[in-house]
């Protein structure tokens, strides 16, 4: 994912959704020389993280973080659903909880940085990283050597029982040079930093939890004529599908000039819950319907309209020619495993004003 998320919310329409992630960090150098480490004062030990932006609201949420117990590996694959092992100890000084604000000033060392989330660890960490340095082990060798060692974090949220319309999930650049793991500390009257960083090296996945019970969400899902009012898509969780089963009914020998489907939804602009600017476009493969295969199109949104609209050309000549078979359009969020959008379509029941239409003109030969 090109963001990592943290925070939750209570959806009015989706229910509960909690957005962690897992990350390890590395050495900003090999074998790091902190001389006498009885000479040692820490200031403090902070995880910084560079905003990128929200989903809902800003405001205090609790975060905690963890030191990983279990082995991340960066050519491998990790699911939205899977959780590692910690240790049982927050790492977070205080009270943990945090004024969320993508737009804050940040300011460090007398510098104004981009927005930052700044979290206090635990200085006793630091002093034990620093003692493991100077120990002689190898474990700060190098970063393979240092991430058997040192695993790396877990940072989530312990919001509790949010109501309906409360809360956010905030996204952060996590690979910017300004995110990473910083001691301050001074020796012999001279201040000292010593970072440990996050960057493209580093393996690192999105952990998300989301709660569709007693939503109109699980409704649909249960009972697909109750789409025919409103349907849903939701990043890490719910994907439309569109049927129209009228282009069977149009001539073998057709030739389509256009085919526009327009997919109406339910937004009030300025709402916390935008609808994002584009959705993908897949189907079903017959011989394989759990595997989603691109149509090579996308939809955009018209805020005016309130409408997402979608070229169809290709996708109804291909069922025409008999090399698809018809079996939905399944449109999901463009940015479907790294952001929170969802969209509330309207279906053609819906007592809204627009209803979703397909408009195809062909020629027949």
């Amino acid at each position: 994912p090109a963001f990592s998320l943290l925070g939750s919310y209570h959806d009015p329409v989706f229910g509960e959704f909690d957005a962690s992630f897992y990350t390890q960090i590395r050495l900003s150098g090999d074998n790091p020389d902190f001389g006498d480490v009885n000479t040692i004062v820490i200031d403090s030990f902070v995880l910084a993280l560079e905003y990128r932006g929200h989903y809902g609201k800003k405001g205090d949420q609790t975060i905690e973080v963890y030191e990983l117990t279990e082995d991340l590996y960066l050519d491998s694959t990790y699911y939205s659903f899977e959780t590692k092992t910690t240790q049982l100890t927050n790492l977070v000084q205080g009270t943990g909880v945090f004024n969320l604000d993508d737009e804050a000033t940040t300011v460090v060392g007398g510098d104004t940085v981009l927005p930052q989330l700044r979290i206090p660890i635990d200085t006793n960490l630091a002093r034990v990283l620093i003692i493991e340095a100077m120990s002689g082990s190898g474990t700060f060798a190098d970063n393979d050597a240092f991430n058997s060692y040192f695993k790396g974090l877990h940072i989530k949220t312990n919001n509790g029982v949010q109501a309906p319309g409360e809360g956010g999930v905030f996204h952060f650049n996590i690979t910017d040079p300004d995110s990473k793991l910083t001691i301050y500390y001074h020796q012999a009257g001279e201040q000292k930093e010593f970072d440990f960083y996050i960057n493209s090296y580093c393996a690192d996945y999105n952990h998300v939890n989301i709660d569709y019970t007693g939503t109109k969400v699980e409704t649909v899902a249960n009972n697909i004529a109750a789409g025919q009012v409103e349907y849903y898509a939701q990043c890490y969780g719910a994907r439309a599908v569109v049927e129209f089963q009228g282009i069977n009914n149009i001539p073998k020998k057709a030739v389509i000039q256009k085919a526009v489907l327009e997919l109406p939804v339910k937004y009030q602009t300025g709402s916390d819950y935008t609808t994002g600017s584009t959705v993908t476009v897949t189907t079903y493969l017959e011989n394989d319907p759990y595997q989603l295969y691109s149509l090579g199109t996308i939809g955009t949104y018209n805020d005016f309209d309130k409408s997402f609209t979608i070229d169809l050309r290709e996708y109804v000549q291909a069922v025409v020619n008999g090399e698809l078979k018809h079996l939905g359009v399944v449109i999901s969020p463009a940015l479907f495993n790294t952001s929170v959008e969802r969209i509330i379509f309207n279906g053609p029941d819906a007592d809204m004003k627009k209803k979703p239409k397909l408009t195809i003109l062909y020629t027949e030969f």
